[in-house]
């Protein structure tokens, strides 16, 4: 039995697509000052990479959750966090849907990096496995009205980059390069290797059966 760190539907939807129910947990983590603790440990140095950015996010959410998991409930905690990353900069989840349009007219027709960041820890001891997944995303080029279409819909405001592929925004991509899982924001080949590194064997998993909490 693994535990999701998120309430993310399309990993939870993911993870059952591929035969594994886990179950699931949010965080309590504060994104923010992860963030500024991050920033301020590369003591003014160059500043963190979008890849150490999600990775340290991930890894603080497993850690949050399997401090509250015993090891009856779930063999591992697997925490996640995702971010685009587009002409160097970072972008996250947008504050409102006036940001999500303003974000849709300037991705158009343009190709941007999604990483999705992987922290894994077994509850029975704490051992941890962790590594980040990208993958680079092309974007269609939407009109105006689609975009205020889809924005209306409400799914981009809970989405890193503001779009999905695995929804209504799925049609506004041209291609990926790389795992689409992990554009999803949780790489599947990727999780099955880190869950192997503990002892899990994937397939194995198939046979548990979780539920939501």
């Amino acid at each position: 039995m693994i535990l999701l760190a998120s309430r993310s539907v399309g990993r939870l939807t993911t993870l059952r697509a591929a035969g594994i129910d886990p179950l699931v947990r949010a965080s309590r983590v504060n994104e923010d000052t992860v963030l500024e603790e991050l920033q301020a440990a590369s003591s003014g140095r160059t500043p963190p990479s979008p890849a150490a950015q999600v990775q340290a996010l991930a890894q603080a959410k497993a850690c949050e959750v399997a401090a509250r998991t015993l090891p009856q409930e779930a063999q591992v905690v697997v925490g996640c966090d995702s971010m685009l990353e587009i002409d160097g900069a970072v972008v996250g989840k947008p504050a409102d849907a006036r940001g999500a349009r303003d974000r849709w007219r300037s991705m158009r027709g343009r190709c941007g990096v999604i990483h999705t960041g992987h922290f894994l820890v077994r509850t029975c001891d704490g051992a941890t496995a962790g590594a980040v997944g990208s993958a680079v995303v092309r974007f269609g080029c939407p009109t105006d009205r689609e975009i205020d279409a889809y924005v209306s819909t409400g799914e981009p405001l809970g989405c890193a980059g503001a779009f999905t592929i695995d929804g209504l925004g799925g049609a506004f991509v041209e291609g990926v390069a790389g795992d689409p899982h992990a554009v999803v924001g949780i790489s599947l080949p990727l999780l099955r290797r880190l869950l192997a590194e503990l002892g899990v064997t994937w397939t194995d998993l198939w046979k548990q059966e979780g539920a939501q909490r």
